[in-house]
């Protein structure tokens, strides 16, 4: 289970990743059941980490931005990552 800091991060960021109906919740749900993951809230966006190694950094209003190939990348939308 991940917890986080939730006290820097974008309102619309929360929204997205936490409410059933965001379009992060389905990242979010893996997250949660994936020992290898870890994340953190820098300048306002979720960085998520795979053995120590950045895959993901999730905005609030920007696009989301891809770094290593991952599973969790799947799960992103595909209209998002235009």
């Amino acid at each position: 289970m991940i917890e986080l800091d939730t006290t820097n991060m974008c309102s619309h960021l929360q929204k997205k990743l936490f409410n059933e109906d965001g379009v992060y919740y389905p990242i979010w749900q893996a997250m949660q059941t994936d020992n290898e993951i870890t994340a953190v809230v820098r300048a306002r966006q979720l960085h998520i980490y795979r053995k120590g190694k950045k895959i993901l950094v999730l905005p609030g209003k920007a696009a989301p931005k891809i770094i290593r190939e991952d599973s969790l990348n799947k799960l992103l939308p595909k209209e998002l990552l235009k």
